[in-house]
């Protein structure tokens, strides 16, 4: 039998042991509880921090959002202080909350390949082949140790929307310069290039060939006009493209052209950018335009930090659509929730 003593350390433990289980489960109501509110009451915080879901930042540039399936795929430029070190892909049910996949494409050790570790690899966009059934992948690539002379389109191709993406080829479109670039894939399954060319001076684009790989020979001139970094969405029978001028990484204003058909004429609207900071797009410059559902429609932007690129932070807007159809208008707001979009 136990004396006083033992009975009184019995009891001691015994409550010790019950105030630990207490805690844990304080403490797990408390998880619950919380990742319960982050969900209810997620926003998009714009330009602020953003941390994936395993709370590492999002590194993801220049890149594009595809949606299959439920899922949302946000591809971009896996940037390190100053290099780029391939293309990230991340994924998402509800484009707040985003995990990190793998790197889609990464740059190679072998130092004869054309995307050999020291080369830039920038503005990736990322579309499906309904053709082909495969993914398909662009971006703007410099060889290595060429500085910014290259300006080249690259393609890379797989049989899985989060790769791995086996690289192919670079080549300048018909002879072309190409650097900031996008895709589009139009309503009747024709896909195009559209690229900065002649030291940015000229906008272009170039039709794909059936299977994407390669451009055909349908190529001409936008405009010329100084212009980059270009995001392009269809709306109730015209198309609008928002471009960059050039200033290197430092912002300026944007401009909004509208067009009936793809290769023009485009007219020259004006700033799309409403609020404070809107002549420097914010402090960010166009990336993508991302589609959801019918008539709404996301501006992606990114916010550079040449000094440290993997601090560069990221711009999502809601696009407000005139009822008429003549613009488009984007206002700054320092937060915002999809259900905001009309």
């Amino acid at each position: 039998m136990m004396n006083q003593q033992q009975k009184t350390r019995w009891v001691n433990c015994r409550t010790a042991i019950a105030f630990v289980f207490l805690c844990l489960a304080l403490c797990v109501t408390g998880t619950v509880y919380a990742q319960s509110t982050s969900k209810s009451t997620a926003q998009f915080d714009v330009g602020a921090v953003w941390n994936d879901v395993d709370g590492n930042v999002i590194n993801a540039h220049g890149g594009n959002i595809i949606y299959e399936k439920g899922t949302y795929y946000w591809f971009g430029e896996k940037r390190g202080r100053r290099h780029s070190e391939g293309v990230n892909v991340y994924e998402s049910r509800d484009l707040y909350h985003w995990k990190l996949k793998a790197l889609a494409l990464a740059q190679s050790t072998d130092t004869t390949s054309e995307i050999a570790e020291g080369c830039i690899m920038e503005r990736p966009k990322v579309v499906y082949n309904k053709k082909t059934g495969k993914y398909v992948m662009w971006f703007h690539l410099e060889l290595r140790g060429k500085g910014y002379a290259s300006a080249r389109a690259a393609v890379a191709i797989s049989d899985h929307i989060t790769g791995p993406y086996r690289y192919l080829h670079s080549f300048r479109p018909n002879g072309n310069m190409s650097r900031d670039m996008t895709l589009f894939v139009d309503r009747d399954g024709k896909a195009y290039e559209i690229y900065s060319s002649r030291e940015n001076y000229d906008l272009r684009i170039a039709e794909l060939t059936p299977d994407f790989l390669n451009v055909t020979k349908k190529d001409s001139m936008l405009f010329s006009n100084h212009r980059e970094a270009p995001a392009i969405f269809w709306y109730k029978g015209k198309y609008y493209l928002i471009t960059s001028g050039c200033t290197g990484w430092a912002p300026n204003a944007a401009s909004l052209r509208v067009a009936d058909h793809i290769y023009g004429p485009w007219k020259l609207l004006s700033n799309p950018m409403l609020g404070s900071g809107s002549e420097k797009t914010f402090g960010g410059q166009p990336t993508f335009i991302l589609p959801l559902g019918k008539n709404k429609f996301i501006y992606v932007g990114d916010k550079w930090n040449p000094k440290d690129l993997t601090d560069s932070r990221y711009h999502f807007l809601p696009i407000e659509l005139d009822a008429d159809g003549d613009g488009i208008k984007i206002s700054w707001r320092d937060s915002w929730r999809l259900s905001d979009l009309k």
